[in-house]
């Protein structure tokens, strides 16, 4: 979904610098702004992609690992006791789509352990999945 937003943007970026250096300069300029845009496009596409595919997370005995991020990676073990709900959620796009974000809720304030773009079936399984845990760890503390 994001590429198709990438592309359609970097394709009226491109026609929108190659137009507007032609009309003021010339044809070399215009050349050279519409591959400034595609090689910034292809940049944008590629950092997408790979920002996409670095959600990564696992369900263990005792808590729930979510690690993401391209450049900078973060890693949240949010213990299930913990948890004092989980939400899912999704906006147009996503339902468009057919996925949802599952983002898990503790006491803690700075807490953000979400995973985006899970499938909804997939959503809903975790979600009651780490509901279950989340009520069988607390009970037992």
């Amino acid at each position: 979904m994001r590429r198709v937003q990438v592309a359609g943007t970097a394709a009226a970026a491109a026609l929108v610098a190659g137009t507007a250096a032609a009309l003021a300069v010339g044809a070399p300029a215009a050349v050279i702004a519409v591959a400034v845009v595609l090689v910034a496009a292809l940049a944008a596409f590629w950092f997408v992609r790979n920002r996409v595919r670095a959600w990564t997370y696992t369900e263990r005995e005792d808590d729930l690992i979510v690690a993401r991020g391209v450049l900078v990676r973060r890693l949240s073990v949010v213990p299930y006791g913990r948890m004092q709900f989980v939400d899912v959620t999704a906006g147009p796009v996503e339902r468009a789509f057919r996925l949802a974000t599952v983002k898990l809720h503790t006491a803690a304030a700075a807490s953000d352990a979400r995973i985006p773009g899970l499938e909804r079936d997939e959503a809903a399984r975790l979600r009651n999945r780490l509901a279950a845990l989340g009520e069988a760890k607390a009970a037992g503390l």
